[in-house]
């Protein structure tokens, strides 16, 4: 099995990412993207994006909806804070650098905590999940939009394949929908309300768990 990722290793390859994530990923992932917006936009209130990276996403949130954007990589962020300056996006409250397994945030401070592409790019899915849940208000929902490992055949083996690469590039491609199934089973606090098949090819997911 390919080593698994560190934060450091993560945080690098990100900032190495910075300078063309948006060429690169824009058009790719921009159906999660937008589905994830559209139930962030549905709830309303004050919403966590983590994994914000170069701020895609923060234009095409209602003005309405109030954001806290956060990431681990620093220069992701400063063109994330220079597109919330060109664009005026006087509903962003904060961008800040910040490791998603520890939010400086209070317990039940957000309607919706969103994660696009983020679960297979932490060193720690479950208990950065765990703090996800913790944020949230009890009511709210955590959405998340991820690309799912297949579970057998020719996808799987390509995933495993694909892996020592992946990690350098800074995510993980192996990373089965059993594992969010038991990760939801041992916390407790949380159903699952819906999974969504997303394009390229319908191996990612939007993902949403509603908090009791």
């Amino acid at each position: 099995m390919a080593a698994d990722i560190s934060r450091a290793g993560v945080e690098k390859a990100y900032g190495r990412w910075a300078p063309v994530y948006d060429l690169v990923f824009g058009k790719v992932f921009d159906a999660g993207r937008q589905s994830t917006i559209a139930e962030a936009d549905r709830i309303g209130g004050r919403i966590l994006d983590v994994g914000v990276g170069t701020g895609l996403s923060l234009s095409d949130y209602s003005r309405t909806t109030k954001i806290c954007g956060v990431d681990i990589s620093e220069p992701m962020l400063r063109k994330a804070q220079a597109r919330v300056r060109a664009l005026r996006l006087s509903n962003v409250e904060v961008l800040s650098v910040m490791d998603a397994k520890n939010l400086a945030f209070p317990d039940a401070a957000f309607d919706a905590v969103v994660a696009q592409y983020v679960i297979t790019a932490v060193p720690d899915p479950e208990g950065t999940l765990d703090e996800f849940v913790r944020v949230l208000k009890p009511g709210g929902e955590l959405i998340l939009v991820n690309h799912i490992g297949a579970e057998k055949g020719l996808r799987k083996l390509s995933e495993l394949a694909f892996a020592p690469l992946a990690r350098r590039l800074g995510w993980r491609p192996e990373f089965p929908w059993q594992r969010l199934v038991n990760w939801a089973a041992k916390h407790g606090g949380v159903t699952l309300a819906e999974r969504r098949p997303m394009p390229p090819m319908g191996h990612f997911s939007l993902i949403r768990y509603h908090k009791s």
